[in-house]
């Protein structure tokens, strides 16, 4: 048994605070199956975020691991977003997640 008072319990609100929210499960998913992306790239993909969000959002995943952001010292300056090896340990989740959509499509 652990010292830790809450070692026991469920990380789901952990994993949750993490990836939960509007968008996050959008950005990583473009990140995890479509590869690396620059900044407008996303924009493009995601039509409905602002710029603003879109920002917050990678700074949360890039903060919380999931997601990397590469500068290249470049005039302007490039920057690239791709997922890290712990954010591309959630496909088999998004796999899942998408088979069960399939499964409660088919039996509706």
């Amino acid at each position: 048994m652990s010292d830790h008072p809450n070692s026991d319990l469920c990380p789901a609100p952990l994993v949750f605070a993490m990836i939960g929210g509007k968008w996050k499960l959008s950005i990583l998913q473009i990140l995890i199956f479509d590869g690396t992306k620059r900044f407008g790239e996303l924009r493009k993909a995601i039509p409905d975020i602002t710029q603003t969000m879109l920002t917050k959002q990678l700074r949360d995943l890039e903060r919380d691991g999931l997601v990397k952001r590469q500068v290249y010292a470049e005039v302007p300056p490039k920057v690239e977003y791709s997922a890290t090896e712990d954010g591309v340990g959630l496909m088999p989740a998004f796999k899942e997640m998408h088979a069960w959509w399939e499964k409660r499509q088919g039996s509706a």
